[in-house]
């Protein structure tokens, strides 16, 4: 028998488990915390800032956040969508930099019949893609391996943006 070994899932388990929701917005929270190896955020801009998935579908899943808090994308001003468009196109060089993937995912989830789990804070999800990079764990065991360290993801990034 192999096992897999990722222990910072059992907190996502439960968290669920619990019941319990922390009040107010999350995206509103860590960005005014100022935490932002704890909060996993690796750059602040003007409008918006970028955050790595605590529980991503793959290695380095990032989300780019605008600080605006709101759940309507027409809401969104242009000089937000600006900057939220350019920090997507540099988070994809900081990924093709440090883990060459072979094509992206990018989206948001706007609502809950359409998949968001925070639905009420507009965000992206950049998730690297590579050939082969799916297997039967996901279809036959609903398990989804993460290999990397999200740590050493989170300085990788940090370095990037700083430059």
């Amino acid at each position: 028998m192999k096992r897999l070994f990722s222990p910072w899932r059992s907190v996502y388990i439960q968290s669920f488990q619990s019941g319990k929701k922390s009040k107010g917005c999350l995206f509103c929270r860590i960005a005014k915390e100022h935490d932002d190896e704890k909060n996993l955020i690796v750059w602040r801009g003007k409008e918006c800032f970028v955050v790595m998935n605590r529980y991503p579908y793959n290695n380095g899943h990032l989300m780019v956040v605008p600080y605006m808090h709101t759940s309507s994308m027409g809401k969104l001003t242009d000089k937000v969508n600006l900057e939220v468009m350019n920090t997507v196109a540099r988070c994809m060089q900081a990924l093709d930099k440090n883990s060459k993937p072979n094509g992206f995912n990018f989206g948001a989830n706007i609502g809950r019949a359409a998949g968001a789990g925070i639905e009420k804070h507009v965000h992206f999800h950049l998730v690297p893609r590579w050939n082969g990079d799916t297997n039967f764990f996901p279809v036959l065991a609903d398990v989804k391996v993460v290999s990397e360290d999200i740590q050493k993801y989170w300085h990788n990034f940090t370095s990037f943006f700083k430059r």
